[in-house]
């Protein structure tokens, strides 16, 4: 039996849709879009890798903060 990854399936969707010409995109297009985006966000954020994200952006920021400085 196969199985998905519903993250690694979001991911591909996320994929294919950004691909595609801003200006053929509707509202309605453009807010699905936010919809999956923050769906598959949801799905990482919890994972080693999502907590891996978390912590680059983190020390991303701090020096960015610290080099303003």
């Amino acid at each position: 039996m196969l199985t998905i990854n519903v993250a690694v399936l979001l991911a591909v969707v996320v994929f294919f849709r950004l691909r595609r010409r801003t200006e053929s995109r509707s509202r309605f297009d453009e807010k699905m879009t936010v919809v999956i985006v923050l769906a598959l966000g949801m799905l990482l954020a919890p994972t080693p890798v999502g907590q891996g994200v978390l912590t680059f952006l983190g020390q991303l920021t701090s020096g960015v903060t610290q080099a303003s400085r």
